[in-house]
């Protein structure tokens, strides 16, 4: 597929690896992150910079379920992201949980990795979800997760509905609503934060 090779190299990426660029002339190019980076560092005059690419880590998760992790970094300008995702078994797309960590562009890129792992190791600690009957729900009285576009809901004039990513696992925007009804007539606070802090 054209979209799926780089303009730069001519690699055939996977769907995870491909980063979309907006050319001067409001066109896009599909680069890998190699070649993406490559630009950046020339962009940001960053002569010394390497791409750094780590081999995927294997991580338990506070039920014992153990979870196959992928990495990507992406150098913007003046900082170096590094991210840390779940793709589905045969599949190249990300599912699943999903965690990123910045860094200095000089940083070193092992210690970023390891700083990510202990993230990533943090959070599958904790459990939001439980299932109960057959049936999804909240573990305690705090759900944190990762919003994502849902492309399999159309809500006609209002647009589109989201759905979460909960522990890992994804949940249609209605399906949260009914577990959230558990609580009714309990009040909330919602706090939206960037997927490179500590939620």
């Amino acid at each position: 597929m054209p979209g799926n090779t780089c303009v730069r190299c001519g690699t055939v990426m996977s769907p995870h690896d491909v980063v979309s660029v907006a050319s001067g002339d409001g066109a896009f190019r599909s680069l890998c992150s190699r070649c993406f980076n490559t630009e950046m560092a020339h962009l940001a005059e960053l002569h010394a910079f390497e791409h750094p690419e780590f081999t995927p880590v294997r991580l338990a998760d506070a039920d014992g379920v153990v979870h196959e992790f992928y990495f990507r970094s992406l150098l913007f300008g003046d900082q170096l992201s590094l991210e840390a995702f779940e793709l589905a078994p045969g599949e190249e797309d990300c599912v699943g949980f999903r965690f990123q960590l910045l860094g200095e562009p000089q940083s070193d890129p092992f210690e970023l990795l390891g700083n990510l792992v202990q993230k990533v190791k943090r959070a599958l600690t904790v459990r939001h979800l439980v299932e109960h009957a057959g049936n999804l729900e909240v573990a305690g009285t705090t759900v944190r997760g990762r919003i994502e576009w849902d492309s399999g809901q159309d809500s006609g004039e209002s647009g589109r509905l989201p759905r979460v990513v909960i522990d890992g696992r994804r949940v249609d925007w209605t399906d949260f609503g009914a577990m959230l009804m558990a609580f009714e007539g309990w009040q909330f606070r919602i706090e939206l934060v960037d997927p490179s802090d500590e939620a």
